[in-house]
């Protein structure tokens, strides 16, 4: 009778903890979602101004010109997507198609219009079609070619010094071999810097960057409060295909006719203040038969106006780069 007792009792004891519920997890330590608000002033300046804007570069352009205009094209094809590891290959091939009908296209429209550009190529987009550098090296306008990274690695999320520098000098190698000089200018794939980019790109000797937006017109780039005597050409996702073209829109709207118009009134004030006007594109959005034809639109209404200088990046920094000693 007892053991009885004492067998239904550890059933009932195993039952009722078997239906208790679970005690509640330890408390996760989740990120402070605004670690601003704990930090001095003296520690917002340096994260504020670790890169910020020096001397801003606008002076007389070359030939009395008013305004210079800057095409530049950077020829991610599917490095970005490969990047992450993502085979997915209806993406991938929507990046190809900036190798295979994009650029070209693209080189057609420059010749036709003599206007000289240039072309940022993460190295592995270059190793995985090689013959993208010789079409762009084909034509007799003496396009510009600079470093994009490796593979369209986004920097702040690779979050390694050492790593970074060895893709930085992996592309360089790669496509210095390639082209058959050094580059010169430097633009961060997806425009992101590290706490690391600016200090390597320095010590790399680029002449430029161009990646950052504090300005509309050229300025020196400061590291830590510091002049580096690297120029800046800023760019703008205003003044960028990705936002209408890529990404979410997904070949949908807006309309070429709408881009345009942005595009149009931007250069316009850029003409009228006498400043820079600087666009990039992707040969596998802009390259596209619709939207080549904005691209050439927009060159020709530029070309209608006194006093355009159309030139390659390294062109306008080698101009700007005076100004830095004056």
């Amino acid at each position: 009778m007892t053991r009885s007792f004492f067998a239904v009792f550890a059933l009932a004891a195993a039952v009722a903890c078997a239906q208790a519920p679970a005690p509640p997890p330890a408390a996760e330590s989740r990120p402070d979602p605004l670690p601003g608000t704990k930090l001095s002033v003296d520690e917002l300046k340096a994260q504020m101004f670790h890169v910020s804007a020096g001397k801003r570069l606008k002076g007389p352009w070359p030939n009395g010109a008013r305004v210079a205009v800057g095409l530049s094209f950077d020829v991610d094809n599917a490095t970005a997507t490969l990047s992450t590891g993502n085979l997915d290959y209806e993406i991938l091939s929507r990046g190809e198609y900036g190798a295979v009908d994009g650029l070209p296209r693209i080189l057609r429209m420059l010749d036709r219009q003599q206007v000289p550009s240039s072309f940022f190529i993460p190295a592995a987009s270059a190793v995985l079609h090689p013959a993208m550098i010789k079409e762009i090296q084909a034509s007799k306008l003496s396009h510009e070619i600079g470093i994009h990274g490796w593979i369209h690695e986004r920097l702040p999320l690779l979050n390694d010094e050492k790593e970074e520098q060895r893709l930085l000098n992996l592309s360089l190698e790669t496509l210095t071999k390639m082209i058959g000089k050094r580059p010169v200018g430097y633009r961060a794939p997806s425009w992101k810097f590290s706490t690391w980019t600016m200090g390597q790109v320095k010590a790399a000797g680029f002449l430029y960057d161009s990646s950052l937006m504090a300005s509309d017109d050229p300025y020196e780039l400061l590291l830590d409060g510091k002049p580096t005597g690297v120029v800046e050409l800023p760019i703008e996702r205003i003044l960028d295909d990705a936002p209408y073209f890529g990404g979410n829109a997904d070949g949908s709207m807006p309309s070429v006719s709408q881009v345009y118009e942005v595009f149009q009134s931007e250069f316009d004030v850029a003409y009228e203040e006498g400043g820079l006007y600087l666009l990039t594109m992707h040969p596998h959005f802009i390259g596209h038969r619709s939207r080549v034809a904005l691209l050439e639109r927009l060159v020709q209404y530029m070309k209608r106006k006194p006093g355009v200088w159309f030139a390659t990046h390294e062109q306008i920094a080698t101009h700007v780069k005076p100004l830095i000693g004056n």
